[in-house]
């Protein structure tokens, strides 16, 4: 693959690393504006959507389920010499669709992916969507048996990532999160620690959750996570029900709104030393996720 030339600076995020201009156009912006070389030498569309539209997806593993699950969200991508061997297939991929692609220095690539913990590779993506949550769907979801995992408020976009990579281990394919405004979303952050998860599990936006709670409950067993005084059901209990368990987490620092600790049927608490207070959401999701997919 030959190198292309050195480019022009340009007002877009990625244009001082990316080959010049502004990350090639989605399906939702086609057509028009000045026309750049792609890496087969052809013509491609200058972008005309803002590049925080976009999202820099980094590291080997996440990239390569990018690839496997939607290709075609990729719209630019750069990485380091090292990996050229492993790389072929992708490239080959944007070759085809007029995509460019580069060998970059690490440091080049670091302005690129916005971090240096980028593992060597970044893909500039289009972002997934976020559908709206049907409850009269998620009784469908209910026959697989598999808990469903419920956000409300979980803002750290670390913990999404590693709650969606938990569930992507364990097979869980629907995450739910709320309308709270605290709500993290499908960040590069999330994406990253997520280690590819993000690429299996999908995100739905429920509205109006105390309400979605109470719909849900003619085939799942809704149950909120939360510290709370007195006897707290057992993991053998729960998993008595006829109906698969719908875990619901909340906040980091305030655990869930009291509206949707009252529309849940019952409040776990996770036994413990009493050391320390709690556990961290994503840890807390990690043993229940367990608990609740095992057959």
């Amino acid at each position: 693959m030959s190198r292309p030339p050195r480019r022009p600076a340009g007002p877009s995020r990625f244009a001082a690393s990316a080959g010049g201009g502004r990350p090639p156009a989605g399906p939702r912006s086609p057509g028009g504006g000045p026309r750049k070389r792609g890496p087969g030498g052809g013509s491609a569309p200058a972008e005309k959507r803002d590049a925080s539209d976009f999202v820099r997806i980094t590291g080997l593993p996440v990239v390569a389920a990018v690839f496997e699950r939607d290709a075609g969200r990729v719209e630019r991508l750069f990485f380091e010499q090292r990996l050229a061997g492993k790389v072929g297939p992708w490239t080959h991929h944007m070759a085809s669709r007029r995509k460019p692609y580069r060998i970059v220095e690490a440091e080049e690539l670091a302005r690129i992916a916005g971090t240096t913990l980028n593992g060597g590779i970044v893909a500039v993506c289009r972002p997934r969507e976020i559908g709206r949550f049907d409850p009269a769907r998620a009784a469908e979801w209910a026959r697989s048996g598999k808990p469903l995992v419920i956000l409300d408020g979980v803002g750290n976009p670390h913990n999404l990532g590693a709650i969606v990579r938990t569930m992507a281990f364990f097979g869980l394919e629907h995450l739910v999160i709320s309308d709270h405004p605290g709500q993290a979303g499908l960040s590069e952050a999330a994406h990253r620690v997520a280690e590819g998860g993000l690429e299996w599990v999908t995100l739905w936006r429920a509205e109006r959750l105390p309400q979605v709670l109470r719909d849900l409950r003619r085939d799942w067993l809704t149950v909120a996570t939360a510290l709370q005084d007195g006897r707290s059901p057992t993991i053998a209990d729960l998993r008595a029900d006829r109906r698969p368990v719908a875990l619901v987490l909340g906040n980091e620092e305030d655990g869930l709104p009291r509206e949707t600790l009252k529309a849940c049927e019952t409040v776990l608490t996770l036994p413990g030393s009493g050391r320390v207070q709690s556990l961290n959401v994503a840890a807390t999701a990690a043993i229940l996720v367990q608990a609740f997919a095992a057959g």
